[in-house]
């Protein structure tokens, strides 16, 4: 693989005022993501919960710009194999996908 472009992320554990622990990534000077707030009861904080629920390892980050939100949503979730299909099929409510040979391609050094 040819590196395109390096970022020296940082990642930081915050605690807010209600006492969430939150992931934080930060990209540059003034750019980072947030984690949303599993605690809060709101539209989003409540479809995070449910989310936890079923899919632990799911997470989701807002981005945070020059101090102001830019209603971007960076999310990503660490599965076991087995559980790979299932949570494919969930969000695309579809299971055309599964048609198709698994290919494996080594990843190249």
């Amino acid at each position: 693989m040819e590196v395109i472009k390096h970022w020296d992320l940082g990642l930081e554990v915050v605690k807010t005022k209600a006492g969430a622990l939150l992931y934080k990534i930060n990209i540059s000077d003034n750019h980072f993501y947030l984690e949303q707030n599993p605690l809060k009861d709101s539209k989003y904080g409540v479809a995070y919960r449910m989310l936890k629920e079923k899919y632990p390892e799911f997470y989701m980050f807002w981005e945070i710009k020059d101090n102001k939100y830019t209603g971007k949503l960076l999310t990503g979730v660490f599965l076991e194999k087995e559980d790979i299909d299932t949570f494919i099929t969930d969000v695309l409510q579809n299971e055309t996908y599964k048609n198709y040979e698994d290919i494996r391609e080594e990843i190249e050094k």
